[in-house]
């Protein structure tokens, strides 16, 4: 007998959901920097752990939203929670018990109702064992988780229990994606997520957020190569000069990291073409959270 079902993966930003996702699937399928509110998008990774297929959900970081695509991000976070069969709340061991990880705590109840919640404290290698436990014990005293894990999405440690339990506990079920498939991400959405990671990376003091990649065209030739263009929007011409560089030098070496990335992902030559266009309104624009897979509509409230 199969198993399979959705985990999703919720936490303040920046909290190693992407990461850990990275992990349990063992390839890159969502986007990973430093920099706060890099997913945007709920990212869809598929594991096998035994005879059960685990969907994860890489929900964006939960945080006060103060923009449109601030409060579409953050309906997509609780929108992956409410859908999943399990949840996991992943929280900073160095951290603790934040402002931001008192209101998701304040909310998980309406949205979860009688959905299993495990919590998983990440990053433990930053802390002593006696404030691991009294985070623990503090954590589990505001609310009734199932089961709680002691991980490090970075270095692997714990992911394996806590991949094998998620296994255990899924509903019995035929799998829900081929064998093979590790992300239900459409191709040009990932190779548009790679470049907006080497963006992020790149420029992550100038151009934080205010920057989105499309995959606007995507030829399969017969040589087994692809030709990838995107388009990378910016709000102003001073964005779009820091974008391109001097004499196009960014662009290049951004165009450059994300070719190989995608060579690597694809297993196949890959000819990649961006260009940037000033799209000062693309924030409001309902094509662009479209393309970013979030709600337009859900930016309203």
């Amino acid at each position: 007998m199969t198993k399979a079902g959705f985990v999703a993966l919720i936490g303040e930003p920046n909290a190693g959901k992407s990461t850990l996702l990275n992990r349990m699937v063992g390839a890159k399928v969502s986007i990973v920097t430093h920099k706060v509110q890099t997913t945007r998008a709920r990212i869809r990774g598929v594991a096998l752990e035994g005879d059960a297929q685990i969907v994860f959900v890489d929900t964006p970081g939960l945080f006060r939203p103060r923009r449109r695509l601030d409060r579409a991000m953050v309906a997509a976070a609780w929108g992956g929670a409410a859908d999943a069969d399990i949840i996991v709340l992943l929280i900073e061991a160095h951290r603790g018990i934040t402002e931001g990880v008192e209101r998701i705590l304040e909310q998980i109840r309406e949205v979860t109702g009688d959905r299993p919640v495990a919590l998983a404290i990440n990053k433990i290698d930053r802390v002593e064992a006696p404030n691991l436990l009294a985070l623990t014990k503090e954590m589990n005293e505001r609310f009734d988780f199932v089961e709680t894990f002691m991980i490090s999405a970075e270095k692997g440690h714990g992911v394996d229990t806590l991949r094998g339990w998620l296994a255990s506990k899924l509903p019995d079920g035929p799998w829900l994606y081929p064998e093979d498939q590790i992300a239900d991400l459409p191709l040009r959405m990932i190779a548009a997520e790679m470049t907006r990671e080497k963006l992020t990376l790149r420029l992550h003091q100038e151009l934080p957020y205010q920057l989105t990649v499309e995959t606007e065209n995507w030829q399969e030739r017969k040589d087994g190569s692809a030709r990838i263009d995107q388009v990378i929007y910016v709000v102003r011409d001073g964005h779009k000069g820091i974008v391109l560089g001097n004499k196009g030098e960014t662009i290049k070496a951004i165009s450059k990291a994300s070719r190989e990335e995608l060579e690597e992902f694809l297993g196949r030559r890959v000819h990649l073409f961006c260009q940037v266009k000033v799209r000062e309104k693309w924030l409001d624009e309902a094509e662009r959270y479209s393309e970013m897979g979030l709600d337009f509509k859900d930016g309203n409230s």
